[in-house]
Order: C-alpha cells, then sequence, then structure tokens
C-alpha cells in the first residue's frame, strides 16, 4: 500500500486554502507525514511614470517578505494543538512552478491545496494555479474547492477533518487501480466505508439492468485485493448514465467525504485532466477530490 510520508500544502491565506490546511494537517497527524506549509510571493514590479530608486524597491520587497512571513506564522497555528507544527517556507517566484519544483526537491508525496468555489468566471476554470499543479505535478493532489463541508461525522477541535465516506472511481484502468490502492489506505487510516463505482455510459436497449451491471459488479469484487477487506469496509456500484455526472450525483446522494480518481501522467494533459471526467468532478463536485498520478 501506498505511503504519505511528505505532504505539501500551498495556502495563500484565503478561506479556500484555509481548509485545505485543514485536510492536509488531518492526512500528516494519520500518516505521521513531514508536512510542508508554504507560501510564494510573486513580486510584480508596478510600472512608474517616474524613475524610482531600486533602493525603494528592495525596501518594498523586504516588507513584503517580513509581512508574509508573519502571515504564514500565525497561519500555522490554524487550528491549534492539532498534530505537529508544519515547517514553515517562504519562496519568491511564479506560484505553480515554484510549489512543482519544491515538490520534486522536496520528494513530495501528496499536495493538498485549496481552489475557488463556483462563482462568475470558477464556473469555468478551477484557478491557474491549482490547474498547472495538477496538470504537471508527479505527485498525487488533493484539490479542496469548498471552502466548508458537512462531514457525516462531525469531528473536533483535535482533528476537525473526519473522512467517513469515501467514493473510489474505477474504470478498469492502471490509473485507477493505482488509485485504488490510495483509495484503500486512506479509509483504513480513518476507518471509512469505501464505495467503488463504476459507470457504464451506454447500456444495450435490448438487455435488462441485472444481466448488464452484474458482470460489471464481479469485476469490481474481483479488482478488489482481498487483504483489503480486512482494513475496511468496501462495496462494489454501478451506475449507468454520463461518468462526471453519475459520480458527482452518487457523492452527493452518500454524503460522501471525498473522491478518489485515477489520472493519466503529466505527458497527456488534454486527455488526463481538462475536459475529462476527472477535471469536470474536481470542478462541481460536492466534496474534495484526490487525483491520483
Amino acid at each position: 500500500m501506498p505511503q504519505i510520508e511528505r505532504i505539501l500544502c500551498p495556502v495563500d491565506f484565503s478561506e479556500f486554502s484555509a481548509r485545505a490546511y485543514d485536510y492536509a494537517q488531518s492526512l500528516a497527524r494519520h500518516y505521521h507525514a513531514k508536512l510542508f506549509l508554504q507560501h510564494v510571493i510573486e513580486f510584480d514590479l508596478p510600472i512608474y511614470d517616474c524613475y524610482v530608486p531600486a533602493a525603494y524597491m528592495v525596501e518594498q520587497l523586504r516588507e513584503i517578505r517580513i509581512d508574509a512571513m508573519a502571515q504564514l506564522k500565525e497561519f500555522a497555528k490554524r487550528p491549534a494543538d492539532h498534530g505537529a507544527p508544519p515547517e514553515r517556507v517562504l519562496l519568491e517566484g511564479v506560484s505553480a512552478k515554484t510549489i512543482l519544483s519544491f515538490a520534486e526537491v522536496q520528494k513530495v508525496d501528496l499536495i493538498v491545496m485549496g481552489s475557488h468555489g463556483l462563482h462568475g468566471a470558477d464556473r469555468v476554470a478551477l484557478g491557474s494555479v491549482t490547474e498547472k499543479v495538477l496538470r504537471k505535478a508527479s505527485c498525487s493532489v488533493l484539490v479542496v474547492r469548498r471552502p466548508e463541508h458537512d462531514f457525516v461525522s462531525p469531528g473536533s477541535a483535535q482533528d476537525p477533518i473526519q473522512l467517513r465516506k469515501l467514493l473510489l472511481c474505477m474504470d478498469f484502468s492502471e490509473y485507477s487501480r493505482a488509485a485504488l490502492e490510495h483509495a484503500i489506505s486512506i479509509a483504513a487510516e480513518y476507518h471509512a466505508e469505501l464505495s467503488v463505482l463504476h459507470v457504464l455510459e451506454d447500456m444495450p436497449a435490448s438487455k435488462d439492468l441485472r444481466s448488464v451491471t452484474q458482470p460489471v459488479l464481479e469485476r469490481l469484487e474481483q479488482a478488489i485485493p482481498g487483504e483489503a477487506r480486512g482494513r475496511c469496509d468496501i462495496k462494489p456500484l454501478v451506475r449507468i448514465g454520463k461518468p462526471y455526472l453519475e459520480i458527482i450525483q452518487e457523492a452527493a446522494e452518500a454524503t460522501t467525504d471525498a473522491v478518489i480518481m485515477g489520472v493519466r501522467g503529466r505527458n497527456a494533459l488534454d486527455l488526463a485532466i481538462f475536459g475529462s471526467t476527472t477535471y469536470r468532478v474536481i470542478q462541481l463536485g460536492p466534496c474534495p477530490v484526490l487525483a491520483v498520478h
């Protein structure tokens, strides 16, 4: 089973990154993982009509650094008494590129980050930084889009994140089989119920429902490792329809706490995420989504 030993949580001090930090801390505590809390300063030089002394710009940048470090230090206290303190990392550069570079150098196993909700232009895009990280990360990425989520079981002050219902999307590819291993690991850590869902996009008109779904249920049962059943409660599910719509519907109906999906590697960008089932579930779904590369 995959282990999560190093977690990176990039933050911009918004409510979305605050919620992502809750998830990052919870996962770090459950896996006894090292947690990096990162903020990236993007310093754009303003355009002036007159000459501005270099000393002034240096001083301005110094003040930005001091303010950002103070915010990062304060942010790291959320929530109180919640596992080991994170390692605070303040860097300068282009946000997505800096996040990805740091993740590569530190051999991060998981990136946890927030993204904007469905308001205006956000219906079209998750946010450029999140999109670029999803596209190019070599590790798994957990995207927390909604700042609030009502859990099946309420959390505590020590651990507000309670993952009790997980949904794994299985299309029988090698990518979804890798995601299944991560889903089993997380379900075991949180003592969660894991639903393994396959969506049939087309159903022959001449076939009855049972004759179509029963072979798929049996195939799902065979895909689940025998030893996994002793670690968590796993149940196979089959739905019929458009994959991303059925996944979202199942997650909403079951009050799922997180959806887990396998995606192709970073060299198949357009097929892997954008315009795909994974991207739409991240964009429109009712809960956080873990994209397993």
